[in-house]
């Protein structure tokens, strides 16, 4: 279902939408369905090639694009960005925190460094995010939408530090709604599914067992990245007007008690590799 069948097309004409992450996956996936109702686009990411060429494809969409090569562990330098982002385009209404890091790994082996890393990025980066957007965010009473992940209340093999992460993040969105709501900023947190032709099915599905994952999921699918962009629209918009501090789960029932398809499914793809 295309996203202009079910909002308008001047829905976000003017305002700004700012991403962390914004250059590929779930996360540009967002970009996309927002650029459709008319928004304006600030995308932050590492490699300028990936956000030019995600600023290609917007642009062709109509958006205005404002882009930022930026370490969201960076505070100072994305606060700039943030700025600058207003500058170009206007202050920004909404805020997507989907910047985030991953990668499968039993617990007595994740590293003290690499477990600081998936904090840094996933949790202290959506912090640096709405702190340095705290003043345009009240300016324009918008909202911020976290990307979160079932790891954050389902436990995960090999995910203990994606999982204390993205926790944590689901915690700090629910304070943020409870203080901020005075300001008129709403805050909510959205934890997809496995989805189609990202980075994080790549790392996480083991080649070859898609198949067998998606027979596990009870609607018998992966998400797509327009899953994840339409509920975003509809979180920032006039129509979820009165939602805040509120987990949004879309993950095809993957994470319904008793499925543990993800789960099942590492551990017999380890256990076949003669991996502890």
């Amino acid at each position: 279902m295309n996203i202009t069948s079910c909002f308008t097309k001047d829905l976000f004409q003017g305002k700004t939408v700012f991403i962390t992450g914004g250059s590929s996956g779930i996360n540009l996936g967002i970009a996309r369905n927002f650029a459709a109702v008319g928004a304006n686009l600030g995308i932050v990411g590492r490699a300028q090639e990936k956000l030019d060429a995600a600023a290609a494809e917007l642009r062709a969409l109509g958006a205005r694009v404002s882009t930022h090569s930026v370490d969201v562990r960076d505070y100072p330098a994305l606060e700039k960005a943030i700025q600058n982002c207003r500058d170009e385009l206007g202050p920004m209404h909404t805020l997507i925190c989907g910047a985030a890091g991953n990668f499968p790994l039993a617990a007595e082996q994740i590293s003290p460094n690499g477990f600081k890393s998936v904090i840094d990025i996933d949790l202290m980066g959506s912090f640096h995010a709405c702190l340095a957007g705290f003043e345009q965010l009240k300016e324009t009473q918008g909202n911020i939408i976290f990307i979160s992940a079932g790891q954050a209340f389902m436990p995960y093999a090999f995910q203990a530090h994606v999982g204390a992460a993205k926790a944590g993040i689901d915690q700090m969105m629910r304070n943020l709604a409870l203080e901020w709501g005075r300001f008129g900023i709403r805050c909510n947190s959205i934890a997809p599914g496995p989805i189609e032709g990202t980075e994080g099915v790549r790392r996480l599905v083991p080649a070859g067992s898609a198949d067998q994952l998606k027979k596990m999921i009870p609607l018998g699918r992966f998400g797509t990245p327009d899953d994840i962009g339409q509920l975003s629209v509809f979180l920032a918009s006039p129509l979820a007007a009165y939602i805040t501090g509120t987990l949004v789960v879309a993950d095809g029932g993957q994470n319904l008690p008793g499925s543990g398809a993800w789960t099942q499914l590492i551990m017999a793809e380890m256990a076949k590799a003669g991996k502890p």
